[in-house]
């Protein structure tokens, strides 16, 4: 498998592990499988396992632990993260400690080589407004989140620290601009541009302007929802509403199902191919959940950057001019 820069950190494989689909969070899966998913990637070539307690209330954690015993093969990296929301600035070290160390018990390692901040950033309220639950207003990040992170790295449990690309646009470039930054951010990648769910806010999602942000400052870009929670695959694989901003990605992905039954493979294997080759993107995050969707990746990895010719067909197609 190719490897990539990631930012001003290390060299990663093209392809992460992430832990939701391990975790149960996309679909039904067994332990058993999630821990030879998880083997598998690393014998495939994954060097960097991105995993959050809230991925099947540390289930994702579990898996990893069990399946590595502790020892986490040679060049192997790992992550986790955590929804800090709004709590007092007095509070926030400790909860960050808390929740890393859980994290670590789970895992069964004694540290982490990236720390994530797993919840929207947002612009602060006006004065006695509220913050949008599971969101961190920019003042309380700059006061004492950022602090707190720097303070963790300093003690040696974390690598460096990172975010979770999902907040409000506006407010995560504002933060991506200032120094210090985040080592890594995670950015969506899709040809749709789409966030789905994960949008909370009013704006513009902007994925491919915050992509190109965090690489104009040297952050490492790893690219989340390249299949966008399933709507960029052949089937979804749980029941959701009409008007779900899954559902409705769906059907928007229509012309993509028939490019890839045209090419005859998945629509996934595409989507992932897709993403792969998205400009400023240093690793995609798998949400696989058995060795049958991890082998589809694998197989996206390997048949190599799209052509130009296929890239804008197919940003033809899912905009409506094919």
């Amino acid at each position: 498998m190719d490897t990539r820069q990631l930012g001003g950190l290390w060299p990663v494989s093209a392809l992460t592990l992430g832990g939701g689909g391990i975790g149960q969070v996309w679909g039904t899966t067994t332990r058993e499988e999630s821990i030879a998913t998880a083997r598998a990637a690393v014998a495939g070539g994954i060097t960097l396992l991105d995993l959050a307690p809230s991925y099947g209330d540390g289930e994702a954690e579990r898996v990893i632990g069990e399946a590595f015993g502790g020892r986490l093969p040679d060049g192997v990296r790992v992550t986790t993260k955590h929804g800090l929301g709004a709590p007092p600035a007095a509070e926030v070290y400790d909860r960050l400690r808390a929740s890393l160390e859980g994290s670590l018990e789970r895992m069964r390692i004694e540290r982490v080589d990236l720390f994530f901040l797993h919840n929207m950033i947002v612009p602060d309220p006006p004065a006695g407004g509220d913050v949008p639950a599971r969101a961190t207003p920019r003042s309380l990040f700059v006061e004492a989140v950022r602090p707190a992170f720097e303070r963790l790295v300093a003690e040696g449990r974390v690598g460096a620290w990172a975010l979770t690309g999902i907040g409000v646009p506006s407010a995560l470039l504002e933060t991506v601009a200032e120094d210090p930054p985040p080592a890594a951010m995670q950015c969506i990648t899709n040809l749709l541009d789409s966030p789905g769910g994960l949008a909370r806010y009013d704006e513009s999602p902007r994925p491919r302007a915050m992509i190109a942000a965090a690489q104009a400052r040297g952050v490492g870009v790893m690219g989340i929802r390249a299949v966008q929670a399933g709507a960029l695959t052949d089937a979804l694989d749980r029941p959701l509403a009409d008007d779900h901003p899954e559902m409705v990605d769906f059907r928007r992905a229509a012309p993509l199902r028939a490019i890839a039954a045209e090419l005859g493979v998945s629509t996934a294997r595409l989507a992932h191919r897709y993403a792969l080759s998205m400009a400023g993107v240093d690793t995609v995050v798998l949400g696989v959940k058995n060795r049958a969707e991890l082998q589809d990746c694998v197989a996206a990895e390997a048949d190599g950057l799209l052509d130009a010719e296929l890239s804008a067909r197919i940003d033809r197609a899912v905009s409506g001019g094919e």
